[in-house]
């Protein structure tokens, strides 16, 4: 395995990760910045206020972009093993 191969595959892989985890954390942002522009105007400073409607957005979004993400790993997976048995 030369060292091309393994930064493709290391690039592959940070390109994988970025993809797959991006719902969540965008969804997180959206509403990290909805929480905080309520509790701007409302004067409310709890800082614990954020942390269970982000998690149960971040479940939403788990429940709805499951399939996608495991799919994506499916193939990225499959992808592996057949070059590992190409190599072979």
């Amino acid at each position: 395995m030369t060292e091309n191969v393994i930064i493709d595959i290391f690039t592959q892989t940070l390109v994988l990760i970025i993809k797959v985890s991006a719902p969540m954390l965008l969804v997180s942002l959206a509403v990290g910045l909805v929480i905080s522009i309520l509790q701007t105007v409302t004067s409310i400073q709890e800082q614990t206020l954020t942390f269970v409607p982000k998690l149960l957005a971040i479940f939403i979004t788990i429940i709805i972009a499951g399939n996608w993400i495991m799919t994506n790993l499916k193939e990225y997976m499959i992808e592996l093993l057949q070059f590992q048995r190409y190599l072979s």
